[in-house]
């Protein structure tokens, strides 16, 4: 059906139905949820104002072109890439998507945008590991293995020829392989298992009683903590030892209370500090799980050696919590969540 957006009202009505997905879309190229807003906002100026090149029947194809040039002319300006990828202390500009907002996209149909948000590649480690890839790699790389896009529609997208589209493909697809995780295939999005919700469980009850050995269980030996945009990067099990004595120790600063929730695609807990003196809960943090099996070997993309000084015991395939990246309080409201807990 022919759709005229020549009026106001005419294009709200065509393009309001597409902003969550072009959201995440932009997100994916961006890997920051504020600058994904400002990519949106900027590509909606952009659609009003070349209306008239509008075919009048492929809306999300138009759009996505425009949000992915916006989004290539942001990172042209910015002059910023992570040319390695070592932890997400690599990639400052980082920032978590909270899957309620992820949620607005997945009506109950098997429209062409379900579709893609329902396969979608957003767990942190597959966004960090795009941000090592040029622009146009990067945009090739989401209109192919995301989106689902042929390779013609690729090439329309990026305004070249097939085989130019084709080659930023490969040469993306080799990069990914060399920063994600070797035994990671399947980046379809999914609900938090069994295992992780019980894992989830036990971290939170671990902050809650304040206990350190509980913490350590879960964890994996080669754990690793980073806390974007902070340059730090803590490996290992011992690493964790003074982060772990200065919350849950004698002298840690008050009494805990986390909240369970979920940012991209991943368990997360949002956790809240009463402190000396204080009668209420503040939000702190909020930290996000990557939760592996254990004998899995992750050696290119943790460049940490095993840490063998607390033997883990685990089983073969027993889930541990491989990864932690912490960020701030300021998540709380898009989350759903209060500043300050009632309890």
């Amino acid at each position: 059906m022919t759709v005229s957006v020549s009026s106001e009202a005419g294009f709200e009505e065509l393009t309001a139905r597409h902003r969550r997905e072009l959201h995440v879309h932009c997100y994916r190229m961006l890997a920051s949820y504020d600058e994904a807003e400002d990519a949106v906002q900027e590509t909606y100026l952009r659609a009003w104002r070349s209306r008239a090149t509008f075919d009048g029947e492929h809306a999300r194809a138009w759009l996505y072109k425009i949000a992915t040039n916006t989004c290539l002319d942001a990172l042209r300006s910015r002059t910023r890439r992570a040319a390695a990828v070592r932890s997400y202390a690599d990639v400052a500009w980082l920032t978590p998507y909270p899957d309620r907002l992820l949620d607005e996209v997945a009506p109950a149909d098997d429209q062409p945008e379900v579709v893609a948000v329902a396969r979608e590649t957003i767990e942190l480690a597959f966004l960090a590991a795009l941000q090592a890839l040029p622009p146009r790699q990067r945009a090739a790389l989401i209109a192919r293995e995301v989106l689902g896009m042929p390779a013609a529609e690729t090439a329309e997208l990026l305004d070249t020829s097939v085989a130019a589209a084709n080659s930023a493909l490969q040469r993306a697809r080799a990069t990914m392989r060399a920063h994600l995780p070797s035994h990671r295939s399947d980046w379809s999005a999914r609900s938090p298992s069994p295992a992780e919700k019980e894992l989830l469980d036990a971290f939170i009850d671990a902050h809650v009683r304040c206990d350190a050995a509980a913490a350590l269980a879960v964890a994996a030996t080669d754990i690793r903590v980073t806390m974007p945009p902070a340059p730090m990067c803590f490996d290992g099990r011992d690493a964790l030892l003074p982060l772990l004595d200065r919350a849950f120790g004698p002298d840690r600063e008050g009494d805990w209370l986390l909240v369970p929730t979920a940012v991209n695609r991943m368990p997360a807990a949002a956790s809240y500090l009463r402190r000396s003196g204080d009668t209420a809960y503040r939000g702190l943090k909020l930290d996000v799980l990557r939760i592996e099996s254990t004998g899995r070997d992750d050696s290119h993309h943790h460049d940490s050696h095993p840490d063998h000084s607390h033997p883990d015991h685990s089983h073969p395939g027993e889930p541990r919590i491989a990864e932690i990246t912490t960020f701030g309080w300021s998540w709380f409201e898009r989350l759903g969540l209060p500043l300050v807990h009632p309890a």
